[in-house]
């Protein structure tokens, strides 16, 4: 019995996949059954699998009634079906249990947002855990950048070990602070570099735990020295906190010393910025110095603000009008021979902010479609920096 945590579309539920039921009276047959039936005590609901190419077995009607007696709600999901349009075929023999049949295809991610759906609307328990209050941040840079002499000024003591040889830090650091009234948690990371110049073990586990610390973050502080000024090894950190769903601040440190140095160093780091993150054009920007606590003001009302976006709820009926209109400005998307038609837009509860727009052609919705939603959305709501996700779903008849 596996029982995994999982999450979609925000809502989050435990799945345990049993053992397979079979009629055998030997071996492990007889303690897979009795497993499986002292486990439907601990579920909310039942998603019952059935092979469509094989078609209706025995063990079917059996685990059917199982189902049934166990007073559960329950759904009935025929899977392996490698042709959406022989879907109605393959399950026919199943509706004679009197009720719905989802046609899939797993392998093929086929159905099972309708698997989803009828969780969230059958298998849904409210469980009140008490809300962490902390903004979770993570810094992440290049060795000697400075991360953790600004998390020492943050905290207000030598909590960190700082040293001008470059990666002093070979693991992640936590701690907590207050200020203005609100409460955050830091972390400081490993100096990342480039794979090829991880030679030792330990710099590579420490790369790993850099990243376990990034997917619990809510804000990715990248911290750049800006002497240096800014490099690819940045832009690719910055890429990976996008694809973990992340909102990223690009932080310019040393600035005390960058400003005796470089002649107009923001104009020329702001090019910079410009051509290594063109995929991310409004990605925030702030300027500090660790050793005088320049900046930091500037840097905590930004944080604060794009921790306000990350929880941002727009009401439905003004998403719809807003998807109404903005779905009028680009000719729809066509997939085969038949123009997508949109149906209606909601937001998730996930955070980053997320949406799912139901269409009757979900496969005909490109990548770049998707992002043009994501920049309309974030330029009428104000959202600009934030990471939105864009899901788009078949509407269930």
């Amino acid at each position: 019995l596996l029982i995994n945590s999982t999450e979609c579309w925000g809502f989050q539920f435990n799945l345990m996949d049993t053992g397979g039921i079979t009629e055998g009276k030997e071996g492990f047959s007889p303690m897979i059954r009795e497993q499986v039936l002292n486990s439907l005590e601990r579920a909310t609901g039942l998603v019952v699998v059935v092979d469509a190419k094989i078609g209706l077995v025995p063990e079917d009607r059996d685990m059917i009634r199982i189902a049934k007696e166990s007073g559960k709600p329950f759904c009935i999901v025929a899977n392996k079906i490698a042709n959406p349009i022989q879907a109605e075929m393959l399950t026919a023999e199943f509706y004679e249990f009197g009720m719905d049949v989802i046609a899939a295809a797993f392998e093929r991610d086929f159905g099972v947002d309708e698997v989803v759906e009828w969780i969230k609307a059958n298998c849904q328990m409210v469980v009140e855990v008490e809300e962490d209050p902390a903004i979770r941040l993570s810094l992440i840079g290049k060795p000697n950048a400075g991360k953790s002499s600004l998390c020492n000024l943050l905290l207000g003591r030598e909590r960190m070990l700082v040293s001008e040889i470059a990666g002093t830090t070979s693991d992640t650091v936590s701690d907590r602070f207050e200020r203005n009234g609100k409460v955050f948690e830091i972390v400081d990371t490993a100096g990342l570099r480039r794979n090829s110049k991880r030679n030792e073990g330990v710099e590579r586990l420490s790369a790993h735990k850099s990243y376990d610390a990034l997917k619990k973050s809510d804000i990715v502080i990248v911290l750049i020295d800006a002497i240096e000024g800014v490099s690819v090894s940045e832009a690719k950190f910055v890429e990976m906190c996008v694809e973990e769903h992340k909102a990223v601040i690009l932080v310019f440190n040393k600035v005390d010393l960058a400003q005796g140095q470089i002649a107009a160093y923001r104009e020329t780091l702001k090019a910079d910025i410009a051509k290594q993150f063109h995929f991310f054009p409004d990605i925030p920007v702030e300027f500090v110095s660790a050793k005088t606590g320049k900046g930091l003001d500037r840097l905590f009302t930004r944080i604060e603000d794009l921790n306000e976006k990350l929880h941002t709820k727009i009401p439905t009926s003004k998403l719809n009008q807003f998807f109404t209109d903005v779905i009028r400005l680009a000719p729809a998307p066509v997939y085969g021979v038949k123009d997508v038609k949109f149906y209606y837009l909601t937001q998730t509860t996930q955070s980053p902010p997320s949406f799912i727009a139901f269409a009757n052609q979900p496969k005909g919705v490109t990548p770049a479609y998707r992002r043009f939603l994501s920049k309309r959305i974030a330029g009428e709501f104000g959202l600009q920096g934030v990471p939105i996700r864009m899901f788009v779903m078949n509407r269930r008849r």
